[in-house]
């Protein structure tokens, strides 16, 4: 489980997704969005450092912005320069994209905003027409594009891949990525003893895109999220951090994947299943690498094998990140989510690989290099959702080319990317109380769980100081085991399931020495942390929350510098870029259903003050 679905909050503001899709009228582009896109290339990315030109502002995903006009001293003086309000009210993740002076926002339901990103004014949209009949799993939110080579690119809620001419909007190409034909849980499979069964589903196993594609070599690159995403029950009330998720028996979904296609026509140049059809059961693992207890049945898992061979046919393993990509080997790292049916095992024994991995490819031809599975058999919904981040690790007197990411396990792991060996483990970010136990009939609370840890909010990296910095979630989960057996015509039961308990929740900001895996710091949230984060060369760190706060904080100390309120939930990925000599952050503000967070339409974008 890792997408934010809004559905329940459309519901409560009166809003449908018809009537949001009738708000948009498409201007006449100006002569300014023309000039300063016949240059869009691919070679952006090794733009001055003023533009923010792909999700993690390069191949690294960082997210660290060179610019060093706004500093530790000057930040409180931070104002409004402009807001762009969409008219599209829904849980907004999208990374604004800045390069040669034009914003292009990706907004709920996958429609395309581009903006004078000097004062806002919209330059064109485009109306994305989703396909009615089509299951959305997962919800309407959109993590951004991908601007290269003239075109604007973006994956949708409906498992469509799209180019849009970056000029005016105009569509280019627009291809089917997956098809529709993945089966979705239902009530029905519920106990009717139990309470969860009398309540509403709003989303389900299925197919779409939410990562911002990634564009490389002449190739557009994206995965399927949604394919082991269980049944989502309502929340008990509207604040609620996710109502239950259920992990029911069947076949269910399908493989995920990770495709690349070529950014002139739309053809696919190659396809990584995240579910091999062979060897998908691995080694029957029994701990994690470095030796903790998964708690697994490993001989009852065997024996289960002769009925599941075809278990890979429904194995899950969504792609919700978008790659970090080592642009001197060609290899590409990103993350898959957790294995179908979710928390539910019987029908898929073995480790399930690929799922909950750290998963190295090709670029040019999507072979896998190697894997690093953080977690075994999953069985709690630990997907590896924030993106992997690339830098030079000082190890010993030695610099290793590494690759880190921030586990919803509450560890940030450090792996060498030549080869996969963990090379470093962090001391838990967040607090740990029976990990990896199993769900039982009476219910186990454990944590991090399902929610994280590290949801989908990308980290900051600055490799300078040897310092990653993770925005993080402390909410204790409740997993239950429900059985029954079959009596009277009526097939036995069993299914598991997730939901939060009425204990104190938090969010927690941290910064992480990548030498020791010690923690330098921390800052507690009143509220679970979900969006992302920014960092500066002059030692700052931007975080939104979703209490509308929007904040500075000194990198090296934690301390707040400034703060601004927003009127909706500060909730996705800020970034931060120069036109004419002046430095600007922007981040997108329009709440998250999932933890009850205001919804909004909001671009908000700040400078320093005159």
């Amino acid at each position: 489980m890792n997408s934010q679905s809004n559905f329940l909050q459309l519901k409560r503001l009166g809003f449908t997704s018809l009537l949001l899709l009738g708000c948009f009228s498409i201007p006449a582009c100006s002569n300014l969005v023309n000039k300063q896109t016949d240059n869009l290339s691919s070679n952006e990315l090794s733009s001055s450092g003023k533009d923010w030109p792909s999700f993690g502002r390069d191949y690294t995903n960082q997210r660290l912005s060179p610019l060093t006009q706004i500093n530790q001293q000057n930040v409180k003086n931070l104002k409004l320069a402009w807001q762009f309000k969409s008219g599209v009210v829904a849980s907004f993740q999208a990374t604004p994209i800045v390069t040669n002076g034009v914003m292009y926002v990706a907004l709920p339901f996958n429609h395309v905003a581009a903006l004078d990103a000097k004062t806002g004014k919209e330059l064109w949209r485009y109306k994305h027409e989703r396909r009615v009949s089509w299951k959305m799993c997962c919800g309407p939110a959109s993590r951004g594009v991908a601007v290269s080579d003239g075109k604007v690119f973006i994956g949708t809620v409906d498992a469509r891949l799209v180019a849009l001419d970056a000029k005016d909007g105009s569509k280019l190409w627009d291809i089917d990525v997956a098809d529709d034909t993945a089966l979705t849980e239902n009530k029905s499979s519920l106990s009717k003893l139990d309470a969860k069964s009398k309540t509403e589903s709003y989303g389900g196993t299925g197919v779409g895109v939410s990562m911002a594609p990634v564009v490389y070599r002449g190739k557009v690159i994206v995965g399927i999220t949604g394919v082991g995403y269980g049944l989502h029950m309502d929340v008990p009330t509207k604040d609620a951090p996710l109502g239950a998720v259920v992990g029911v028996d069947g076949r269910y979904g399908r493989p995920g994947f990770l495709a690349a296609y070529d950014v002139k026509s739309g053809n696919r140049v190659w396809q990584f299943d995240t579910i091999p059809s062979q060897g998908w059961e691995g080694a029957f693992t029994e701990t994690t690498s470095d030796g903790i207890s998964l708690n697994r049945d490993v001989a009852a898992e065997k024996a289960n094998m002769i009925n599941n061979k075809d278990a890979w046919r429904y194995g899950g393993g969504s792609a919700w990140s978008t790659p970090a990509i080592d642009t001197k080997t060609n290899t590409l790292f990103f993350g898959t989510g957790n294995p179908s049916p979710q928390m539910n095992d019987i029908s898929r024994p073995g480790d399930n690989l690929y799922t909950v991995s750290l998963v190295a490819l090709d670029t040019e031809t999507g072979k896998v290099k190697w894997h690093y599975q953080q977690v075994p058999h999953d069985v709690w919904g630990y997907d590896v959702a924030s993106p992997p981040v690339l830098f030079d690790y000082k190890k010993g007197g030695k610099t290793i080319a590494a690759v880190g990411q921030a586990g919803k396990t509450g560890w940030y792991y450090v792996n060498d990317r030549a080869t996969g060996k963990l090379l470093m483990k962090s001391d838990a970010f967040v607090p740990q109380k029976n990990l990896f136990a199993k769900a039982t009939k009476e219910g186990t609370v454990l944590y991090p769980g399902i929610l994280g840890g590290s949801n989908w909010g990308p980290s900051a990296l600055d490799e300078v100081h040897q310092t990653s910095y993770v925005a993080a979630i402390h909410a204790p989960i409740k997993y239950t085991l429900v059985e029954e057996p079959a009596k009277d015509g009526v097939p036995a039961i069993r299914y598991a399931s997730s939901e939060p308990t009425k204990d104190p929740r938090w969010g927690v900001l941290s910064a992480i020495d990548l030498v020791t895996g010690k923690l330098k710091w921390q800052t507690k949230t009143e509220q679970p942390l979900t969006g992302g984060l920014l960092a500066t060369n002059t030692g700052l760190l931007f975080m939104g929350e979703g209490s509308g706060n929007f904040n500075a904080y000194n990198s090296n100390t934690g301390d707040l510098l400034w703060q601004t309120k927003v009127d909706a939930g500060v909730n996705a990925p800020p970034i931060s870029y120069e036109i004419d000599g002046i430095q600007y952050v922007a981040v997108a503000a329009g709440g998250n259903a999932i933890f009850g967070y205001t919804a909004g339409d909001n671009v908000m974008v700040y400078t320093l003050g005159k």
